[in-house]
């Protein structure tokens, strides 16, 4: 089997896509590289990508000049994590708390790693996650 390399996009479902948009460029940091009326891409750390996608717009398939993406759609509160330095943990949660974004949970990892939780505007769970989390990060 040939290996997999990576996570290059992680989807989310969103109600209000300005909103989110805002959210996720203005609050977190992640500039918009993409965008329409029905999605939006956000760079994570130029190597990943954060797509918001309004509920409800994707449910029919998307012709593209280069061929065809096939419906889909999500619901409910999903979980995701971006990776941080460890320095920089105590930064994120001053950051957070000071843009009125609520810390729901800390957690100390065995493997040395910490994990900031909180939820956005949809109410999914974001977590900022620092080496040590899993054995391969």
């Amino acid at each position: 089997m040939p290996p997999i390399n990576g996570i290059i996009e992680t989807a989310i479902h969103v109600k209000d896509l300005a909103a989110s948009i805002a959210f996720y460029r203005d609050r977190i940091g992640l500039p918009v590289i993409a965008g329409s009326d029905r999605f939006c891409a956000l760079s994570v750390a130029s190597r990943g990508v954060l797509l918001l996608f309004l509920e409800g717009a994707t449910g029919e398939p998307v012709d593209l000049p280069g061929g065809r993406i096939p419906p889909h759609s999500g619901s409910g509160a999903l979980h995701f994590a971006f990776a941080v330095d460890a320095a920089s943990i105590g930064d994120w949660e001053q950051h957070l708390t000071s843009a009125g974004i609520a810390i729901e949970s800390r957690v100390q990892w065995e493997l040395g790693g910490s994990s900031l939780y909180f939820r956005d505007l949809d109410g999914h769970l974001v977590e900022l996650a620092t080496p040590g989390v899993w054995s391969i990060y």
